[in-house]
């Protein structure tokens, strides 16, 4: 059984700035761009599977995720499945949908899967607390802010670079952990 270290996580929240924050400019941050690609690892957001599935992707973005290693978490899975049970089983338009969201899970690698550990959960927890406190987020948005600050430092332990369209919430992120990596991009 993992146990959690409950001093250690507020020891390392210190960085606490107990002021709402303000997103940045484009130009202060990371997105794809047409340059060569290299670089780290990916762990992509839900929002990509999403864009790759509406057809919302830039030709960018698609072939950054065939020339780098991708990633993918459990918390990918989550919201995808959460979609599905929200669902309306009879609109004629929920089976493509599932079927999309399957075929979107089944073509990740199982070595390729990561589910974070109990000192991600416990932390991005409290990182997902001083963000609602700091950004004044209420209802929906704190779950959503749960599960992105549950990747960001997912991806931070295993040294992974997110990929996001989610530039708000991640820029703030960003702020609060510099040492985190995310890599942003634009919808079509």
């Amino acid at each position: 059984m993992a146990e959690f270290d409950f001093d250690a996580a507020r020891r390392w929240a210190r960085f606490d700035p107990q002021r709402t924050l303000a997103r940045r400019s484009d130009d202060q941050l990371p997105f794809v761009n047409p340059s060569p690609i290299g670089g780290q690892d990916l762990l992509l957001d839900t929002c990509v599977y999403i864009d790759q599935m509406q057809d919302r992707s830039p030709q960018m973005l698609d072939d950054l995720i065939l020339q780098r290693q991708v990633n993918h978490s459990t918390v990918a899975i989550q919201e995808l499945m959460h979609t599905v049970g929200v669902l309306i089983p009879s609109d004629a338009r929920t089976a493509g949908v599932i079927a999309e969201i399957r075929k979107q899970i089944r073509a990740m690698p199982p070595h390729r899967i990561f589910e974070p550990d109990v000192e991600v959960l416990g932390r991005a927890a409290l990182l997902s607390g001083i963000l609602c406190r700091l950004q004044g987020y209420e209802k929906d948005r704190k779950l959503r802010a749960l599960q992105d600050c549950v990747l960001f430092l997912q991806a931070q332990k295993l040294g992974l670079v997110v990929l996001t369209a989610n530039v708000g919430d991640y820029d703030i992120l960003l702020q609060l952990i510099p040492t985190g990596r995310t890599l942003f991009y634009r919808r079509k």
